[in-house]
């Protein structure tokens, strides 16, 4: 009894001691400062963007092979220069807001051979008034005067 014992016990030693020198998955090294940003309101027809801040915290050159967005209303711009380890970069992302009402839309950012990541922008883009502003009669007035 206390053989089998003593042999299980260098049985897990042994599993334990390999599944701490081979880690299965790869290190995410990529930071997102935030992973998601509200605009809140927003008037139809006016592009908005946001500069969503990343961190490389690993210790290899942090590679961004593509960033994506859900929809063709969202154009992310980044960088294709690998980012040093303990160095941040940016991703600009810009929205067109053409249609009205509340929106969720995702940017996926793939790097280093495989690694995936999302960041989300939301908001609520209100009706665009259906006429240009009146025009203002007292602007004709301080024309004759001058």
């Amino acid at each position: 009894m206390k053989k089998a014992l003593f042999t299980i016990l260098v049985v897990a030693a042994c599993v334990t001691a390999k599944s701490q020198t081979t880690p299965d998955t790869k290190q995410d090294v990529l930071q997102l400062k935030e992973a998601s940003f509200d605009f809140g309101k927003i008037p139809q027809n006016r592009p908005v963007t946001h500069v969503f801040e990343i961190t490389n915290t690993g210790t290899e050159p942090l590679i961004l092979e593509n960033v994506q967005a859900s929809c063709g209303c969202t154009t992310p711009e980044w960088s294709r220069e690998p980012i040093k380890p303990g160095a941040t970069s940016s991703i600009k992302v810009g929205y067109n807001a053409a249609a009205e009402g509340t929106f969720n839309k995702s940017i996926t950012i793939q790097y280093n051979n495989g690694m995936v990541k999302t960041m989300l922008i939301s908001g609520n883009v209100l009706k665009a008034p259906a006429t240009s502003a009146p025009v203002n009669a007292s602007i004709s007035l301080l024309r004759q005067t001058n």
